[in-house]
């Protein structure tokens, strides 16, 4: 081997405990809930709504995903289940890894406007503290992948070639000494650029009302169309390309559009809730109304932080068609991908 293997595969991916078995894919799935959650509610906090109802709408939206993740996995990789010795109980192991993220956007975005509404939140600002969440649930759940040694790409000389075992690598028609393209790491260092994109460019140039979910759904298939280019694992072709190729291109190009449209309907959002003690003055009551952008702007400057998160909420709240939004939430596709 000619070739410094930078990223072995581990060795065990199940851990039993007497008759229990820990699956590792299992613990990186409920990791980058976890981790979506936790940053899905202080970014909800920060826009001036109540953190906790993060925590009601995922009660929504997880269990739609993974339901949505799984359909996705077993219908753009159906041989395993329906072709010639395939195995139609095997869809329902989701153990055993396949999760498609279009599918766990799409239908966890139902599920997020279902808890949105239910919470009495505009959907629009909920799929804008999401997004950058999304994206980091994505990466976690790529380890997933790392421990089945699945989804990896095509043989590679590159000092940072990924060892599979010698059964995965015959299974997948190579030489036991193979290297493989680790392209569950590229997107996982991809997933973490977009999250850190949103969260910077969001309060420089005022994203809201849906654009920082449709500059996720943008930037995060940017990235996959090359990364899916690069991957060996059986799934369906269409005209001459890998399936999620084309899911990439045409939810990317809507990613666009409907930023697009959104920018233009609505523009910027109104500014960010001011941080208590930025300057306040004494003599400024904490309770003094304010309902538009212009007045969260005059409270910035009066140091009234109550009073900017109140016209931030309202200024949100009427700015932000909920319809509009559950459109956006819905054209969306934290978990692991087939």
């Amino acid at each position: 081997m000619n070739v410094f293997v930078l990223l072995p595969s581990p060795t065990h991916g199940v851990w039993h405990i007497g008759p229990l078995p820990i699956r590792a894919y299992a613990l990186t799935m409920i990791a980058a809930m976890a981790v979506a959650c936790l940053i899905a509610a202080r970014r909800l906090g920060e826009a001036g709504h109540k953190s906790d109802a993060m925590w009601d709408i995922a009660l929504w939206a997880i269990p739609f995903g993974i339901v949505g993740a799984r359909l996705y996995h077993v219908l753009s990789s159906p041989d395993a289940y329906f072709g010639p010795g395939g195995d139609p109980w095997r869809a329902f192991a989701i153990w055993e890894g396949g999760l498609g993220v279009w599918g766990a956007v799409a239908l966890g975005a139902v599920g997020g406007v279902i808890g949105a509404r239910r919470a009495g939140l505009p959907v629009g600002v909920v799929a804008d503290a999401v997004a950058p969440a999304l994206a980091v649930a994505q990466a976690v759940g790529r380890l997933g992948n790392w421990f089945n040694q699945e989804l990896f790409g095509a043989p590679t000389t590159l000092p940072w070639g990924l060892q599979v075992s010698p059964a995965v690598a015959g299974a997948a028609g190579y030489p036991a000494d193979t290297l493989f393209h680790p392209t569950f790491l590229y997107e996982l260092l991809w997933d973490l650029g977009v999250a850190f994109v949103l969260v910077k460019a969001c309060p420089r140039w005022r994203w809201g009302h849906g654009q920082v979910f449709f500059a996720y759904m943008t930037l995060y298939c940017l990235g996959r169309v090359w990364i899916e280019a690069l991957r060996i694992d059986t799934v369906e072709h269409v005209l001459g390309l890998r399936l999620n190729v084309w899911t990439s291109i045409l939810v990317g190009l809507a990613g666009v559009a409907l930023f697009v449209f959104s920018r233009r309907k609505w523009g910027p959002a109104a500014p960010a809730p001011v941080a208590a003690g930025d300057g306040a003055e004494d003599d400024v009551p904490a309770d003094a109304p304010v309902a538009a952008e212009d007045d969260v702007e005059s409270a910035a400057e009066d140091g009234s932080a109550e009073a900017g998160a109140a016209g931030a909420a309202g200024a949100a709240e009427h700015e932000a068609p909920t319809d509009a939004a559950a459109a956006a939430g819905a054209n969306e596709s934290a978990t692991s991908e087939s």
